[in-house]
Protein backbone atom coordinates (compact mmCIF):
# COMPACT_ATOMS: atom_id res chain seq x y z
CA UNK A 1 0.00 0.00 0.00
CA UNK A 2 0.85 3.64 -0.58
CA UNK A 3 0.46 6.01 2.23
CA UNK A 4 -1.82 8.80 1.26
CA UNK A 5 -2.68 11.91 3.19
CA UNK A 6 -5.81 13.82 2.73
CA UNK A 7 -7.89 16.59 4.61
CA UNK A 8 -10.98 15.85 5.79
CA UNK A 9 -13.41 18.44 7.46
CA UNK A 10 -14.39 18.20 10.83
CA UNK A 11 -17.78 17.14 10.37
CA UNK A 12 -15.95 14.53 7.90
CA UNK A 13 -13.75 13.57 10.05
CA UNK A 14 -16.41 13.25 12.67
CA UNK A 15 -18.69 11.33 10.61
CA UNK A 16 -16.56 8.64 9.45
CA UNK A 17 -15.89 8.20 12.93
CA UNK A 18 -18.93 7.26 14.06
CA UNK A 19 -19.42 5.33 10.84
CA UNK A 20 -16.20 3.44 11.54
CA UNK A 21 -17.22 2.97 15.69
CA UNK A 22 -20.40 1.69 14.35
CA UNK A 23 -19.16 -0.81 11.77
CA UNK A 24 -16.31 -1.65 13.53
CA UNK A 25 -13.63 -0.89 10.75
CA UNK A 26 -10.54 1.80 10.46
CA UNK A 27 -11.57 4.80 9.12
CA UNK A 28 -8.81 3.89 6.51
CA UNK A 29 -10.67 0.88 5.61
CA UNK A 30 -14.00 2.80 4.98
CA UNK A 31 -11.79 5.57 2.83
CA UNK A 32 -10.35 3.11 0.64
CA UNK A 33 -13.69 0.77 0.10
CA UNK A 34 -15.05 4.52 -0.81
CA UNK A 35 -12.74 4.98 -3.40
CA UNK A 36 -12.99 1.61 -4.41
CA UNK A 37 -16.92 1.96 -4.84
CA UNK A 38 -15.87 5.43 -6.82
CA UNK A 39 -13.70 3.83 -9.29
CA UNK A 40 -16.54 0.90 -10.24
CA UNK A 41 -18.43 3.46 -10.34
CA UNK A 42 -16.66 5.82 -13.08
CA UNK A 43 -15.18 2.39 -15.02
CA UNK A 44 -19.30 1.60 -15.41
CA UNK A 45 -19.90 4.79 -16.40
CA UNK A 46 -16.71 4.82 -19.31
CA UNK A 47 -18.00 1.62 -20.49
CA UNK A 48 -21.86 2.78 -20.60
CA UNK A 49 -20.81 5.74 -22.40
CA UNK A 50 -18.37 3.47 -25.10
CA UNK A 51 -21.43 1.65 -26.10
CA UNK A 52 -23.70 4.45 -26.00
CA UNK A 53 -21.32 5.73 -28.57
CA UNK A 54 -20.76 2.74 -30.19
CA UNK A 55 -24.84 2.22 -30.50
CA UNK A 56 -25.82 2.41 -34.62
CA UNK A 57 -22.38 2.81 -35.82
CA UNK A 58 -23.12 0.48 -38.34
CA UNK A 59 -26.49 1.71 -39.28
CA UNK A 60 -25.99 3.64 -42.51
CA UNK A 61 -23.15 1.36 -44.32
CA UNK A 62 -24.07 -0.25 -47.57
CA UNK A 63 -20.90 -2.62 -47.84
CA UNK A 64 -22.61 -4.89 -45.50
CA UNK A 65 -24.01 -8.20 -46.07
CA UNK A 66 -27.97 -8.53 -45.03
CA UNK A 67 -26.87 -10.40 -41.42
CA UNK A 68 -30.92 -11.02 -41.11
CA UNK A 69 -31.02 -13.12 -44.45
CA UNK A 70 -27.65 -14.88 -42.90
CA UNK A 71 -29.28 -15.60 -39.54
CA UNK A 72 -32.08 -16.85 -41.15
CA UNK A 73 -30.52 -19.21 -43.25
CA UNK A 74 -29.09 -20.51 -39.97
CA UNK A 75 -31.87 -20.57 -38.09
CA UNK A 76 -33.03 -23.03 -40.97
CA UNK A 77 -30.29 -25.60 -40.49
Amino acid sequence: MVRTQIYLTEQQRDKLATIAKTVGKKQSELIREAIDRLIDQASSGRRALVLRKAAGIWKDRTDLPDFSAIRAEWDRN
